[in-house]
């Protein structure tokens, strides 16, 4: 007996949305499993693997995503970079402090000339400068004035 569909092949683009739904999952609870490192690990960050992490769950559960979206902890600086772009300020301070006490700890012990060092602060010194560029703060919301007559 046969369907009355008789096409039972599986289609191309079928085949690869679900690989592509299964990488992107699994790249998402790779990024989340960082981020929780990065609760630990001083110097790691956090919340930018949260973020790519929550890029990837909206690609292919959104179960997940809502997960780390509605999270107590994790969920408001995803919520405030995503709605308003906004970096809290202990956030940038811990990762420019970061960036340079590693440049200052390659070029006193590991730097054997001056070029390693160089193209370490080539690389932080756009990031550090985008970090602090960012709001730091939720902008208030807008007052509409209330006429009376």
């Amino acid at each position: 007996m046969t369907p009355a569909n008789d096409n039972w092949e599986i289609s191309p683009d079928a085949v690869r949305r679900c690989a592509g739904r299964w990488l992107f999952l699994a790249f998402g609870w790779l990024n989340v499993a960082v981020g929780m490192v990065g609760v630990v690990v001083p110097g790691l960050p956090t919340t930018v693997f949260l973020i790519i992490a929550l890029w990837a769950f909206t690609q292919s559960s959104g179960r997940f995503r809502t997960w780390l979206w509605d999270h107590p902890r994790f969920g408001p600086p995803l919520r405030a970079w995503h709605r308003h772009r906004v970096i809290p300020l202990k956030a940038k301070v811990l990762a420019v402090a970061s960036m340079t006490m590693s440049l200052i700890l390659i070029t006193a012990f590991a730097a054997e000339s001056w070029t390693l060092p160089a193209a370490m602060a080539s690389m932080m010194m756009p990031i550090a400068a985008y970090l602090l560029t960012r709001a730091s703060t939720v902008p208030a919301p807008a007052r509409v004035p209330v006429r009376t007559k």
